[in-house]
């Protein structure tokens, strides 16, 4: 039996979701990882960036999509 176009839209649907829901948690795991280690720098040295968790949220992405 051949799936209806509601259920093919339905089921991409599901994937983008599932698909954005993937990299918003690649960015909070990012911007965990790098709060914790800036904390084990000296005050001077400290500073998180934008780009830096994007970066790294990017490279989790890629190394889950494998």
């Amino acid at each position: 039996m051949a799936l209806t176009p509601e259920q093919l839209d339905q089921i991409e649907y599901q994937k983008a979701s599932q698909a954005m829901n993937n990299k918003m948690e690649a960015i909070r795991i990012a911007r965990d990882v790098i709060m914790e280690n800036d904390r084990n720098k000296p005050v001077g040295e400290r500073g998180i960036v934008a780009t830096d968790i994007t970066a790294f949220a990017q490279t989790l992405e890629q190394y889950v999509n494998q």
